[in-house]
């Protein structure tokens, strides 16, 4: 009786040792999960890009705010109104021909005759094309055709002065139709209003139909 009592004491403590050494092993194992389940969560969020993501969105915005339409305006108002230059008008300009005389200058079987726009105002002002340009004569007139250069932007200071060249083909007996001009019209590029001068060359040769005229107008400040 006595050895089986033994063996029976024996057989709960062996029992009771190997449930403590389990429920020991359980809790160390949940410990670890939660050690390792913080950080891993913390390491996702990152990974995601919540503030990375955000913050290559905004510049990739202020790039395209700042390259498409920060520099084009900037660039866009130093180009049309830096000086805040407004177009000169007919009403504000002066005309005369080169030197102040009505000088004529020659090349070859053609002549020149500079005309010259000067700004009467206290403002400086942009002029920019082919000014139209018609001769006269007691029997009719002539509309000049334009030269084939390309127009550029003057600014004219208050006071300044610009020019263009009429190039025009004399009249010579047995050359052919003669137009006995006795003044020239004049309208300054994009207006309508317009400034009569007396033309100060002999006659010219009429050649209102060609194709390519020896008489026409280059453009103001070519």
């Amino acid at each position: 009786m006595r050895l089986f009592h033994a063996a029976t004491a024996l057989a709960a403590t062996s029992a009771l040792a190997l449930t403590l050494t389990a429920c020991g092993n359980g809790s160390g194992n949940d410990a670890s999960g939660d050690q390792s389940s913080t950080p891993a969560s913390s390491t996702s969020a990152t990974a995601a890009g919540g503030a990375p993501a955000e913050n290559a969105g905004a510049t990739k915005d202020a790039g395209s705010s700042t390259g498409g339409g920060g520099t084009g305006t900037s660039t866009s108002t130093g180009g049309t109104g830096g000086t805040g230059a407004s177009r000169c008008h007919t009403a504000g300009l002066g005309f005369s021909f080169g030197s102040g005389d009505g000088k004529v200058s020659s090349s070859d079987d053609q002549q020149q005759l500079a005309v010259v726009l000067k700004n009467k105002t206290s403002a400086a002002c942009t002029i920019q094309g082919f000014p139209g340009v018609d001769l006269k004569s007691s029997g009719g007139s002539w509309s000049l055709t334009r030269s084939g250069a390309s127009p550029k932007k003057v600014t004219l200071a208050a006071g300044s002065s610009t020019t263009f060249t009429i190039t025009f083909l004399p009249w010579n007996q047995g050359s052919g139709t003669e137009f006995k001009a006795t003044s020239v019209v004049v309208t300054p590029p994009n207006e309508t209003t317009s400034t009569t001068l007396a033309w100060p060359g002999g006659a010219v040769l009429l050649q209102d139909g060609a194709t390519h005229p020896g008489t026409y107008t280059g453009p103001v400040g070519g």
